[in-house]
């Protein structure tokens, strides 16, 4: 990626973020339409053997592509008739989902909550020359106004059982009648089935495993997707 050919604005965002970390991209082809991801180049330095699994308080999420984000990412493609449809991607983090969803014709809104993250997608979106992807603050806590979407989409949200009411209350917040929500989590990620039994109160949920080989292991993703009772 030649970072010259970026607009001024996202191209002074890199230069400023690259003072800090050491940046590269990773390019995936979305219908014959590549997209470019802005990540951390060496994420076992940055990451100092922190294990998500082990304590999720400590570990940076947003840093790293997730398998189960490449995954839903890949099922996005296959929803029908992306023309005039909205799409918020929640807790988005590299906004590897939301990203492709654009490249297929939604409209997207990717949101997180810290700065750093929004300007590592913001770059992400102007290198992969999209016009109808746009970046936003979420607090879960303390959610905006925002006008409905027709999909909510997230990998790898499910880590903190405190959060399960307010993830919850932005669903209800922010999905059209009528939409979908799909969540995608590695298989292991131990809050998953205590998040479902909680929702199913409120949506039907179906759900599917997709199982990726990844250095030489087999990784278990689950992808659920809630509708409203």
């Amino acid at each position: 990626m030649d970072i010259r050919t970026l607009p001024e604005e996202e191209r002074q965002i890199y230069n400023r973020i690259s003072k800090d970390y050491k940046l590269t991209f990773d390019k995936l082809t979305v219908q014959e339409r590549v997209i470019r991801l802005l990540k951390v180049a060496d994420i076992e330095e940055f990451l100092d053997g922190k294990d998500p699994f082990a304590d999720v308080t400590e570990f940076p999420f947003w840093v790293k592509l997730w398998e189960s984000a490449m995954i839903l990412s890949q099922a996005l493609t296959s929803l029908p008739e992306p023309a005039g449809k909205t799409m918020l991607e929640i807790g988005a983090g590299l906004g590897a989902p939301g990203i492709t969803a654009g490249a297929c014709g939604f409209d997207v809104t990717l949101s997180d909550y810290e700065d750093i993250i929004m300007d590592f997608q913001k770059v992400s979106v102007a290198a992969s020359g999209l016009d109808n992807v746009n970046c936003i603050h979420l607090d879960w806590l303390d959610p905006p106004d925002l006008e409905p979407f027709d999909y909510l989409v997230a990998a790898e949200v499910l880590f903190r059982e405190e959060f399960f009411e307010p993830l919850l209350n932005v669903f209800e917040k922010y999905l059209k009648p009528g939409g979908s929500i799909f969540l995608a989590h590695d298989a292991r990620r131990k809050c998953l089935p205590l998040f479902m039994e909680k929702a199913k109160k409120q949506y039907n949920i179906a759900g599917q495993k997709q199982v990726m080989r990844k250095d030489g292991q087999d990784i278990a993703i689950i992808i659920n997707r809630l509708q409203k009772k």
